[in-house]
């Protein structure tokens, strides 16, 4: 099979180029590169970039789009609620969070704990502690 030998990347899309740009770059801290199609957001561990790009008939997906391993999720979080980012509280569908917005879990079947927040487009992002 030729696809089992083919790199791959993600893309999403997004109404606002400039926002986006703002939010992974400043609020994020992620090196954003503008190409002619759109954004490039370069994330640790290299590998190649997660494409931004602008659509015309944008709907915000209902799943997360991009998960962030992190160390310390409390840490994580209280950083991004110092640049105005919110985490999201939720108590459905098998998802609770507590009042920070983290779901803790025993760690043995999963990570320890996951928070989500949104972009300026209203997708859904997570932290992941392991």
């Amino acid at each position: 099979m030729y696809l089992n030998r083919a790199k791959a990347f993600t893309s999403f899309s997004v109404d606002d180029m400039n926002k986006a740009k703002e939010f992974y770059s400043n609020t994020l801290g992620l090196k954003v590169e503008q190409t002619p199609m759109g954004l490039e957001l370069h994330l640790a561990g290299g590998g190649l970039p997660v494409f931004v790009y602008q659509s015309q008939d944008y709907h915000a997906p209902e799943h997360t789009v991009l998960n962030f391993l992190v160390d310390d999720i409390e840490t994580a979080i209280e950083d991004l609620g110092d640049k105005g980012v919110k985490m999201e509280i939720y108590h459905e569908d098998g998802i609770d969070t507590d009042d920070k917005g983290i779901m803790r879990m025993d760690g043995k079947r999963g990570p320890k704990a996951i928070a989500w927040f949104k972009d300026p487009a209203g997708h859904i992002l997570s932290l992941i502690e392991q």
